[in-house]
């Protein structure tokens, strides 16, 4: 896609993001040994097929339809790619590799989507009015930056789906070597009460934000103590030899019917080979790395901080230890206000894997806590639910309401596959409690 003259230097930016986004979602499908296409490496998703169809058919079916207003070329596909699953009632997908359509089919359905897209971006511009013409918050150029991150947030949703799927269905991408760093010396830092700002402030032509994050609003945090480390693979390692998964008294009712009925023993990403413990990366299978951050369903990292006589954080103390600070003021980033650079954490695409939890001492937010953006998620203890004033994007109601459900936490930070431009202060993720395949990383609190 040419970046024509007549674009601002803004639009031109946003193209190039447009671009690159697309080159990534499109390399990661260069992992999938091509015979694994149709493979379903987690089975409460989608098939890996229906990924490669599903980029294009959201961007056609925002910016066709509530951009452009142009006519469907294939009404079937935009359909059947439009929507993933969210696994929360524990049904599971029965559709065969037969029922999906053939690879060259759907890639040449994505080449006419983004013809046609390119075509009208190309020509137009992403000025600050809608499809009508009256200025507005939900201008083409806000509602593009919604089709760019949804794709950049299918990236992190393929690099955990292809982390499932067996070695030997996937072809070696190029590794950028781990950071190292010493032992962490694990200790809990008291964090003072204060105030902690939630969520962005709602602005005409502000920029952009998903509707979960509207709006702004202050809470008051009592004092409470937090972890300066993510919990490692090394601590949760006691609690499994201590018989954690074995406690009915550190999980709830729910949660231990999962665990009992799953059979689950141990993290997902771990292996057990006789005696030793192994950890499945993306490409690989090595020895635990005991200094790792453990990558666990919100159950479990509740039954760990049961275990423990903690607990987890609610999303006010997670955003009061990585933003407040002793005077009173709070910065855009744990740091400070710089925009995020490879030293502060193990986010944007850095790694496939994991680092030290202490691999990125620059990252530590005023209080001293480190690691609190990138290199996995943090569960909190907070049910996703609307801020005051919440008002769903006409143009994807569904977005976040759909979650509002009690079914489903907050999770803070990002992981090492997280977009750097989603590691802003008042970006939520969400998940439901029993699904341990996510890069969901956890600390605990006690007050």
């Amino acid at each position: 896609m040419s970046e024509t003259s007549h674009h601002s230097q803004g639009e031109q930016t946003l193209l190039s993001r447009l671009a690159a986004a697309r080159t990534l979602t499109d390399n990661l499908f260069h992992v999938v040994n091509p015979g694994a296409l149709y493979d379903r490496p987690i089975p409460e998703r989608h098939r890996i097929v229906f990924y490669l169809g599903h980029l294009e058919a959201f961007d056609w079916n925002l910016l066709a339809g509530h951009v452009y207003g142009l006519d469907s070329f294939h009404p079937k596909f935009d359909r059947l790619f439009a929507f993933g699953i969210d696994p929360v009632d524990g049904g599971l997908p029965t559709d065969q590799p037969s029922d999906w359509p053939r690879q060259g089919e759907i890639r040449e359905y994505n080449a006419g989507v983004r013809e046609r897209l390119d075509a009208r971006l190309e020509e137009d511009s992403l000025a600050t009015t809608d499809a009508t013409g009256v200025e507005s918050p939900y201008s083409n150029e806000f509602i593009l930056n919604a089709a760019i991150e949804h794709r950049l947030m299918h990236a992190e949703t393929l690099a955990y789906l292809l982390h499932q799927l067996p070695l030997d269905r996937k072809v070696p991408a190029q590794l950028t070597p781990s950071p190292t760093a010493g032992p962490a010396a694990h200790k809990m830092i008291e964090v003072p009460s204060g105030k902690a700002t939630l969520g962005s402030p709602r602005t005409p032509l502000g920029t952009f934000g998903w509707d979960n994050e509207f709006e702004q609003h202050t809470l008051n945090v009592p004092t409470f103590s937090i972890d300066a480390y993510k919990v490692t693979n090394g601590q949760f390692l006691e609690f499994v030899r201590q018989g954690g998964y074995e406690q009915a008294s550190l999980w709830t009712e729910a949660d231990w019917d999962w665990i009992r009925t799953q059979g689950i023993k141990h993290p997902q990403f771990w292996v057990r080979r006789g005696d030793g413990w192994f950890y499945r990366t993306m490409f690989a299978e090595i020895p635990l790395p005991s200094e790792w951050p453990v990558y666990v369903s919100h159950a479990e990292a509740s039954a760990y901080a049961r275990w423990s006589r903690k607990a987890l954080p609610s999303e006010g103390q997670w955003h009061r230890a990585a933003y407040g600070t002793s005077a009173g003021v709070e910065y855009a980033f744990p740091w400070g206000d710089t925009p995020p650079a490879p030293a502060h954490g193990n986010f944007d695409f850095q790694s496939w894997d994991p680092a030290p939890v202490n691999a990125h001492p620059a990252g530590r937010s005023s209080y001293g806590v480190e690691g609190l953006l990138g290199n996995g998620w943090e569960w909190t203890s907070t049910l996703f639910e609307p801020f005051p004033g919440f008002q769903p994007f006409p143009f994807y109601p569904g977005y976040s309401a759909n979650f509002f459900d009690g079914q489903h936490y907050v999770m803070k930070g990002g992981s090492a596959r997280t977009a750097g431009c989603m590691v802003r202060r008042s970006f939520r993720n969400w998940f439901q409690p029993r699904y341990p395949y996510m890069y969901a990383a956890f600390r605990c609190v006690s007050t």
